[in-house]
């Protein structure tokens, strides 16, 4: 097999992404480290810790050989379901919510874990059943018994966003694998489907969906986030309000350091910020859906598909919610959004994809 260096480009990438990261968490996140009494830099140096763990993660996956992944698929797939069962069982409510178990050192999402552990059994399924993907029975109720175990444990925490993020790449990859566009028409329906009767269920994501049509219908409750989120990007203007100088991370915005450092990122960066961090996940798209077209084996255009799909649909959410292109949901930013488990698992992924970049045709 031909041995190519590494997808230098895409590395470079993904550490300008994590940086800008670093930067604004530690600028987002210093209202509310102020407010519990810590350091300004709280989050922001405890991001740090996580970037390094993840820099050693990816750099171990650039050199352990992809395929050695195939033996851990199992374990690594069952795994997944115990901790979110786990998780529902151990894990304290904290904003009406069971989504970390406490470990002592970082939270740790389970629901994280779970998307990579889907990406590993998908494409490990799919190059083994090859053409077979195109029969609904076996390429898509099958492995869809999976996937649906997965999303049923992730919607009772309640996380409805990281719900669609999966199921959304789970159609990646069947589309990267070839299947027919009948049988992703009808998994696409069932998804908004399933979406909307979940949004109807509750009240308080109905709430959400009647602020996303017209937030100004509750400004000072469930239009609240949206306003503040657009007034932070519209204040910003074409290069921003400086770096630190933002105002809407002062009590106006919750989670700026979190699901809306886009915002903030927008209003202390401008325009120019938040083009330069869209054009770094184009780049992103780019080399990935490159190296998985260039594959040479089913299984490493698979997982290749798998990653940069889950990478890239959140990352359209997280930038649609917070534009109010789509109503709010909370995922968040892949490599900038504070966040352990998340920035881990990006970063363990990414290291997969350019250890696959090496033997690319």
């Amino acid at each position: 097999m031909k041995r190519n260096p590494h997808d230098l480009f895409l590395f470079m990438v993904v550490l300008t992404l994590v940086m800008i990261g670093l930067v604004m968490v530690s600028s987002a996140g210093a209202p509310e480290a102020l407010k519990n009494g810590w350091s300004v830099f709280h989050f922001g140096l405890k991001q740090l810790l996580f970037a390094g763990i993840g820099l050693v993660l990816m750099l171990i996956m650039m050199k352990v050989p992809y395929k050695t992944l195939k033996r851990t698929t199992i374990p690594i797939a069952v795994a997944a379901i115990f901790f979110l069962i786990l998780v529902l069982v151990v894990a304290e409510v904290t904003k009406g919510s069971r989504r970390w178990i406490n470990l002592g050192i970082f939270p740790f999402q389970p629901s994280e874990f779970a998307k990579l552990a889907m990406i590993l059994f998908l494409a490990h399924y799919y190059a083994e059943i090859k053409k077979g993907i195109g029969n609904f029975f076996i390429g898509i109720l099958l492995p869809g018994i999976y996937v649906a175990i997965i999303c049923l444990l992730i919607l009772m925490e309640p996380d409805l966003g990281t719900t669609i993020v999966i199921f959304g790449t789970f159609i990646m990859m069947l589309f990267a694998g070839g299947a027919k566009l009948m049988h992703l028409s009808i998994l696409g329906i069932f998804m908004v489907g399933v979406s909307f009767l979940e949004i109807r269920m509750k009240a308080y994501r109905f709430e959400r969906l009647i602020a996303f049509l017209n937030p100004w219908r509750d400004p000072q409750g469930t239009g609240w986030q949206i306003i503040q989120s657009l007034y932070a990007l519209g204040s910003g203007g074409p290069l921003g309000l400086g770096l630190g100088m933002g105002r809407q991370k002062f009590n106006y915005l919750p989670e700026a350091h979190t699901d809306y450092i886009f915002s903030i990122l927008g209003e202390e960066l401008g325009l120019l910020g938040t083009m330069t961090v869209i054009v770094l996940f184009f780049f992103l798209a780019w080399r990935g859906f490159k190296i998985a077209v260039s594959a040479k084996d089913a299984y490493a255009r698979m997982l290749a598909a798998g990653i940069t799909a889950y990478l890239i649909f959140q990352a359209i959410i997280n930038i649609g919610v917070v534009t109010s292109s789509l109503p709010v949901t909370g995922v968040p930013l892949p490599f900038l959004s504070y966040g352990g488990s998340s920035l881990l698992v990006s970063m363990f992924g990414v290291g997969i994809l350019l250890n696959i970049s090496k033997s690319v045709e």
